[in-house]
């Protein structure tokens, strides 16, 4: 019976192309840095399931060990290219990247920004008190960033300085909930 077992030329040739595919992979990552390990943006992820892919290929001898190297090589060239048209113009930023959303500012939840994003105030919440931070008072904003990952800003004592929110549509002085 084939599903279990076809014959020992075939079990040795996906041991080789398992161990050959993995080493190739670690290097590649190895050589691409840290970005590739990184908390996952949309991009990221889908590198990550392309690179899954075109592994699971390469391991059970799918494809010529040849090509999946190719695959592999362009893929990680692809992401380090986008990254860096993503470092130097704004546009491919906003295109490859999403941008960061505030979900609570001053004592408001923005629901319109909370609905895009599918948060629920029990999840702020959460993040919160992950936070150490029993008072919303004392919280000044919470922001979902690039990767999905949730921020709490709290409130500052001190006065004047550069803002980590700048680069945010914070709501206009009547707290208006539409960003």
């Amino acid at each position: 019976m084939d599903l279990l077992f076809e014959n020992w030329e075939k079990l040795g040739q996906v041991a080789l192309m398992t161990i050959a595919s993995f080493v190739i992979l670690f290097l590649f990552i190895r050589i691409s840095g840290k970005r590739t390990l990184a908390k996952f943006n949309a991009f990221d992820f889908v590198v990550t399931v392309a690179l899954g892919s075109t592994l699971a290929y390469m391991m059970l001898a799918m494809v010529p060990l040849a090509e999946g190297v190719m695959v592999l090589f362009l893929i990680i060239a692809l992401q380090y290219l986008f990254a860096k048209l993503a470092s130097t113009s704004d546009k491919m930023e906003h295109l490859i990247n999403s941008s960061p959303r505030l979900l609570f500012y001053k004592g408001k939840y923005l629901k319109d920004n909370m609905n895009t994003e599918a948060i629920t105030v029990d999840e702020i919440s959460a993040v919160v008190r992950q936070e150490g931070i029993e008072r919303l008072d004392d919280v000044l904003a919470v922001v979902i960033e690039l990767n999905g990952e949730i921020s709490v800003i709290k409130k500052s004592d001190t006065p004047g300085g550069k803002s980590s929110l700048e680069d945010l549509d914070i709501p206009d002085s009547e707290g208006r909930d539409n960003l």
